[in-house]
């Protein structure tokens, strides 16, 4: 049997809007869990004092989670429609968390994003929203949920009034509707309108959720461009030797190509390929592999070095010019504030060196030329000095080597992509 096309899909949304609750009734209506299995979740839900939390449950396998009521990691589940299979990237709400959102969002062929109805859009809403925008997610399916809930009781005005107030701010981040956004109603809870058209929502003649997954287009792999391959670890293998393993982002990997290691120089030839365990003669873009290559030791790369053809090397950069949100910092950002950047599989101190622009977030016109400092909301233009090397290229060129995330006392402080860069010499 062919294999279905794959796609990557993230579920974003304010905490306790339902996205637990979602992709476990997309699992149940799918056939990747069984009734059974809901069940006995409803019982311990019930025993524990969670009544309604048996399908956020399928996801939240961790116990310190069910303790909680909320999804800490991300977890991973696969799933099947008539025309693709899907895997889940099960995205945390809650901010200390951000960081997995992050990981998990710049794989994300396409995003869901969940919201109440009956809450209608919360702050993580919109910070989900100009994140995943940020991070380049360009599909997204909005699923209104609780339309079953007593305040809402299926009302056609309800589900209109949030989908107002979700059209202006995703207008506002720079989504095109409805070209790149589909609205629909749902009850997770009660399946309405997630497999099957809901009899109690008659009024709405949009796509059922499963139809809304259907209808994502596959992205195309940007297999034109030149190899770019973040390296995520390096082992030795008995009988092959020293084997760098990572996710082919852009371009494609041949064995013969003669390929380079930035920002450590190393380069060589490559000799063999392998995926899931099989030898390979080419990989692309998506593909986890390992490959051996002629005259490199263990020690001469490591992780977030990136590999790429000789004649077309990775990116170091001197400085670079990026457009920020800040997400959450305790005070304040100003010149020469050195967090951690985490960008591809690389984390390197960098310094704010310049703030350029504050941007309006809702319409990304400038607001104020060099301020002073940046907080908590801020969207700006700032000029960012590393450490020590880092490959890291323009997003427009290489979206998944142009974006990052910057950590800071246990926490993600805010999220951003490059717009322009000066190379080191």
């Amino acid at each position: 049997m062919a294999q279905k096309p794959h796609l990557n899909i993230v579920f974003i949304g304010h905490v306790d809007h339902g996205k637990s609750t979602t992709v476990g009734r997309l699992l149940l209506d799918t056939g990747y869990i069984r009734q059974e299995e809901i069940d006995k979740y409803r019982q311990e839900a019930e025993a524990k004092g969670k009544a309604t939390f048996e399908f956020a449950w399928v996801m939240d396998d961790l116990k310190e989670e069910r303790e909680r009521g909320v999804t800490i990691d991300i977890a991973h589940r696969r799933f099947d429609t008539q025309k693709y299979y899907f895997t889940i990237i099960d995205a945390p709400g809650h901010r200390d968390f951000v960081k997995n959102m992050i990981t998990g969002t710049s794989q994300a062929d396409a995003a869901v994003l969940v919201c109440s109805a009956a809450e209608g859009v919360q702050e993580q809403t919109r910070e989900h929203i100009f994140l995943a925008r940020t991070l380049g997610v360009t599909q997204l399916i909005c699923a209104i949920n609780k339309m079953d809930r007593q305040e809402v009781n299926y009302s056609e005005a309800k589900y209109n009034e949030v989908k107002e107030e979700l059209t202006k701010l995703l207008k506002n981040v720079g989504f095109k509707i409805p070209d790149q956004v589909t609205f629909l109603p749902i009850s997770a809870f009660k399946d309405d309108n997630i497999n099957k058209a809901s009899p109690n929502m008659s009024w709405f003649k949009g796509p059922t959720l499963l139809q809304a997954l259907d209808s994502l287009k596959v992205p195309e792999k940007p297999t034109t461009k030149p190899l770019r391959l973040p390296v995520q670890d390096v082992y030795t293998i008995t009988g092959i030797g020293t084997v760098p393993v990572g996710r082919v982002e852009t371009g494609t990997l041949k064995v013969g190509d003669k390929i380079v290691f930035k920002p450590g120089g190393k380069s060589g030839e490559v000799k063999s390929i392998e995926m899931h365990h099989e030898a390979v003669v080419e990989a692309v873009p998506g593909d986890n592999i390992g490959f051996n290559v002629r005259g490199i030791d263990k020690n001469d790369i490591h992780r977030g070095e990136v590999a790429g053809p000789a004649s077309n090397p990775p990116t170091v950069v001197e400085n670079f010019t990026a457009n920020i949100q800040v997400l959450n910092h305790p005070s304040v950002i100003t010149v020469g504030y050195t967090p951690v950047f985490h960008c591809h599989t690389a984390q390197v101190a960098c310094e704010f060196t310049e703030l350029l622009k504050r941007l309006d977030p809702k319409t990304g016109q400038v607001a104020e030329e060099n301020p002073q400092t940046l907080k908590t909301g801020d969207a700006a233009v700032v000029k960012i000095t590393p450490k020590r090397p880092l490959v890291i290229e323009k997003y427009k060129e290489f979206p998944q080597l142009g974006r990052f995330a910057v950590r800071d006392m246990g926490q993600t402080v805010a999220a951003g992509v490059v717009v322009d860069l000066k190379k080191r010499e």
